[in-house]
C-alpha cells in the first residue's frame, strides 16, 4: 500500500487561550490513535501537533491510502450445537453464518478445535482494510466528539437551519494526503487544500497548500503564522530575553503567562512599554499581578529583582512604526495601576486591628462559622504551639500575628486581587510599624501554598502556619469534609503536606499526636476519632511523598508502620533502612524478624523482653543470648545518638545465631518455664531489631 504524509487542519474562530495547547495536543493524538487502530498508520509514523489561536492541526508521516486486510479466527459455536448427527449444519449454524454474510456452502471451510472441554467450530474471516477516506472520516468524527472542550458552543451553519456544537465556530477544513485532498467532512465543512493565514499580515489569502509537508513553511512565509505552539513559545521567550537584555533588565518568569500569551498570537512581536515611576510606590506584587492578569504583560525587574517602570508587550502585529501599539498599551495599563495605587492608599488609612470586627461578617464555612471565629481558633492554637517551640515571648508574637493574619481579607486591595492575601497584610503591618517577624508571619502563614513553595521564614510564621493548617484539617475533618478520590476542594492534602514539610525541613522536635492535641484547643469537645483520622491522613500523605522521593514502598512501610511521632526523624530512619536493605544479611534478618513477630502475635499475653540465663539449655539459644548481650548495648547506644544507620547495621552480627536458633531450637517447649524464657529471648530480639523500623516489612 502507498504511504504518504497526512495533514488535517480545522480553521476556527479564536480559541480559548488557556486550553489551546491542550486542545491542539488532544486533537492530534485522538486523530492519530484512531488512524492507528484502523491500521492506517504504524509505529514508524511520526505525529506533529500544531495549534494557533485560529487553528488545530496534525501532521502524520507514512499514512497508508488503504489499510491492509485483517484475517482473524472466530469461534462460532460448539460442534454439538452446529452439526447434527449426520454432520450437517443445523439451523443455528446456518443463521450464524448468514450473520457473517455466508451461507451453508461455507460449512466445509470450518475447522474444529478444542475449546476447554468441548469441541467447537471456528471460521477464518478476512476483514477488508479500510480506505483512508473512510478511516479519516470516522477518526475525525471521534476526535471532535472527544476533545476536552471546557465549554461547548452551539451555532448555526450557513444553510440557515442546521446547528453544530464545537468550542468555537469552524470556518475551514483541510485534509491532504501527499498532495491530494481527502474528501472528508466535519462541522458542516468539506475538506479542501486551502487555509487562512494571519488576520492582518498574510501575504496571500487564502493560502493554497501544495502538499501535506508544506503546511508549516507556507503558513510562515505566505501567512505570517508560526503554526507550532512550541516554536511560537520559544520565539516569544527569545524575544523577551533579548528585549530585556537591551534594557539590562530581566523579564518576570511565569510559565503560565508565557503559555497564555503564546495562545493569543500567531506571529509574536515583543515591544517595550513603560509607565510613570510614581506607581512604583505601590507594592510591586500588586503592580505585577495587575499587569500579568489583566493585560498579559511581562514586567521587567532589575538585578535586585525589584520592579521597574518598564514592561514587555507581546503583540500579534508587526507594523513598521510600533509607537501607536506601544502608546495604546501604555494608556490601557495606566488606569489599572492608578486603581492599585488608590486601593493601597485607602487601605493604609485603617489599621489591621480595626478591621477584625469585619471578619465576623465573612463566612468561612457554614458549619464552622465566620473568619472571625476561625481567627480566634487559630490564635489560640498558634499561642499553644509557639509556647512549645520557644516559650512565652514567641507565644505573644505568634498570637498577635495570628489575630491579624486574616485582616487583609476585608481590604480593598485583596478584595480586588484575592491572590494578594497575606502579602498585603504584611505590607500594612510594616506600615503600622510592627516588627518584621510579626509582619512576615502574616504573609507566611499561608505557606507552603503549593509543591515546592518556600516555608515560613521565622519561628512566628511557623507557629501561625502550623496553627492555620491544623485548624483547617481538624475543623473540616470534624464535619466530614474529607478528600475523596481526586476531589479535594479545600486543599487538605496540601495542608497536610505543609505541616509535614515544616516539621521535617525545620527539624521541629514536635510530637505529631501531641501537636494535634495542642491544636484541638480551638475545638473544645473534638473527638479522639477525628484526631486519629487526621493523624492517619497525614501519615498517608507522608508515605506518598516519600515514595515520590525515590524510597521503595517496603522501606516506607517499615518506618511509617510504627507511626513514629518525631516526624522530623523519619528521613534519617528511612536512609538507615535503605542502607540496611543493601546488606547481604538483610533478607535473612527481615524474614527472621517476620517469623518472630508472627510467633509473638500468637501469644495471648504480652511477652516481657527478659531472659533467665539459667533456663537456657540449647547451645543455639545460649549463643543467640550471648550475641544479643554483645549487640544490644551498642545498637541502643547508636540509636540514642541518632545514628540509625550504624544502629541497624550492627544487627548484621545476629544473622548466624538467629539462623541457628530457628534451625535447632523448639520455641514451644513442653516445659512452660522453658517456653516462656525462649519467648522472652525472642522478645528481646524483636525489640532490638525494631527500634528504628519494623524490619519484618522488608521480607518478601
Amino acid at each position: 500500500m502507498s504511504q504518504k504524509n497526512l495533514l488535517v487542519e480545522l480553521f476556527v474562530e479564536e480559541l480559548p487561550p488557556k486550553v489551546l495547547n491542550k486542545l491542539g495536543q488532544a486533537f492530534s493524538e485522538l486523530l492519530f490513535e484512531n488512524l492507528h487502530a484502523l491500521g492506517l498508520v504504524d509505529t514508524s509514523s511520526v505525529l506533529t501537533a500544531y495549534a494557533t489561536p485560529r487553528r488545530l492541526a496534525m501532521h502524520a508521516t507514512q499514512v497508508a491510502a488503504m489499510a491492509s486486510d485483517k484475517t482473524s479466527v472466530q469461534k462460532l459455536m460448539p460442534v454439538s450445537v452446529g452439526l447434527d448427527a449426520n454432520g450437517q449444519a443445523t439451523p443455528a449454524l446456518i443463521k450464524r453464518l448468514n450473520g457473517l454474510g455466508l451461507d451453508e456452502s461455507a460449512v466445509p471451510q470450518l475447522s474444529r478445535q478444542m475449546d476447554g472441554k468441548n469441541e467447537a467450530l471456528f471460521i477464518e474471516v478476512t476483514q477488508k482494510g479500510q480506505s483512508l477516506k473512510d478511516g479519516l472520516q470516522s477518526a475525525l468524527n471521534e476526535a471532535i466528539a472527544k476533545l476536552p472542550i471546557p465549554k461547548v458552543m452551539s451555532y448555526q451553519l450557513a444553510d440557515g437551519w442546521s446547528n453544530v456544537n464545537f468550542v468555537r465556530p469552524a470556518h475551514g477544513l483541510v485534509a491532504i494526503h501527499g498532495n491530494e485532498v481527502v474528501p472528508v467532512t466535519a462541522l458542516g465543512l468539506t475538506a479542501t487544500a486551502q487555509t487562512q493565514g494571519h488576520r492582518f499580515e498574510a501575504k496571500v489569502s487564502p493560502i493554497t497548500l501544495k502538499d501535506a509537508d508544506s503546511y508549516a513553511a507556507q503558513l510562515r512565509q505566505e501567512g505570517a503564522v508560526i503554526a507550532s505552539f512550541a516554536e511560537r513559545r520559544a520565539d516569544i521567550q527569545e524575544q523577551l530575553n533579548a528585549a530585556a537584555a537591551k534594557q539590562q533588565l530581566k523579564p518576570i518568569q511565569d510559565e503560565a503567562l508565557l503559555d497564555e500569551v503564546t495562545a493569543l498570537v500567531e506571529r509574536p512581536n515583543v515591544l517595550l512599554g513603560q509607565f510613570e515611576a510614581v506607581y512604583l510606590e505601590v507594592p510591586q506584587e500588586c503592580l505585577i499581578l495587575t499587569m500579568k492578569a489583566n493585560q498579559k504583560y511581562f514586567p521587567l525587574l532589575d538585578a535586585q529583582a525589584k520592579l521597574t517602570n518598564r514592561f514587555l508587550i507581546v503583540s500579534n502585529i508587526s507594523p513598521d512604526d510600533a509607537s501607536a501599539v506601544i502608546g495604546g498599551n501604555e494608556r490601557v495599563v495606566r488606569p489599572r495601576l492608578a486603581d492599585a495605587k488608590f486601593f493601597f492608599d485607602q487601605d493604609r488609612k485603617k489599621t489591621l486591628a480595626s478591621r477584625l470586627e469585619s471578619l465576623n461578617k465573612v463566612v468561612y464555612h457554614n458549619k464552622l462559622g465566620s473568619q472571625g471565629e476561625r481567627t480566634a481558633r487559630v490564635s489560640a492554637m498558634a499561642s499553644a504551639i509557639a509556647m512549645q517551640l520557644g516559650g512565652a515571648d514567641l507565644a505573644t508574637r505568634a498570637t498577635l500575628a495570628a489575630q491579624l493574619a486574616k485582616a487583609d481579607l476585608v481590604t480593598d486591595m485583596v478584595g480586588e486581587f484575592p491572590e494578594l492575601q497575606g502579602i498585603m497584610g504584611r505590607y500594612y503591618a510594616q506600615h503600622e510599624g510592627m516588627d518584621d517577624d510579626v509582619a512576615y508571619a502574616i504573609e507566611d502563614h499561608y505557606k507552603p501554598r503549593f509543591a515546592g513553595d518556600s516555608l515560613p521564614r521565622n519561628p512566628v510564621g511557623i507557629a501561625v502556619a502550623l496553627a492555620d493548617k491544623l485548624e483547617t484539617l481538624l475543623g473540616l475533618f470534624s464535619i466530614g469534609e474529607k478528600p475523596s478520590g481526586d476531589k479535594d476542594p479545600f486543599g487538605l492534602r496540601r495542608h497536610a503536606l505543609g505541616v509535614l514539610r515544616m516539621l521535617i525541613e525545620n527539624k521541629l522536635a514536635l510530637n505529631l499526636s501531641a501537636l494535634l492535641s495542642t491544636a484541638s484547643i480551638g475545638f473544645p469537645g473534638l473527638s479522639e476519632e477525628t484526631r486519629l483520622a487526621v493523624s492517619a491522613f497525614c501519615f498517608d500523605r507522608l508515605a506518598n511523598t516519600l515514595q515520590e522521593q525515590g524510597y521503595s514502598a517496603l522501606e516506607v512501610e517499615a518506618v511509617l508502620s510504627q507511626m513514629p511521632e518525631q516526624i522530623h526523624l523519619v528521613p534519617q530512619r528511612l536512609e538507615a533502612v535503605k542502607a540496611f536493605s543493601a546488606l547481604a544479611e538483610a533478607p535473612a534478618l527481615a524474614a527472621a524478624n517476620k517469623r518472630v513477630s508472627n510467633i509473638l502475635k500468637k501469644v495471648e499475653t504480652a511477652v516481657p523482653a527478659q531472659v533467665q540465663a539459667s533456663l537456657l539449655q540449647e547451645p543455639a539459644e545460649i549463643a543467640l543470648n550471648q550475641a544479643l548481650m554483645a549487640v544490644v548495648p551498642e545498637a541502643n547506644r547508636l540509636f540514642e545518638l541518632g545514628d540509625y544507620t550504624a544502629s541497624l547495621q550492627s544487627l548484621a552480627a545476629l544473622k548466624a545465631p538467629v539462623d541457628a536458633f530457628f534451625d535447632k531450637v523448639m520455641v514451644n517447649a513442653d516445659d512452660p518455664a522453658l517456653k516462656a524464657n525462649r519467648l522472652g529471648l525472642l522478645a528481646v530480639l524483636h525489640q532490638t531489631m525494631n527500634r528504628v523500623a519494623d524490619l519484618s516489612k522488608l521480607a518478601s
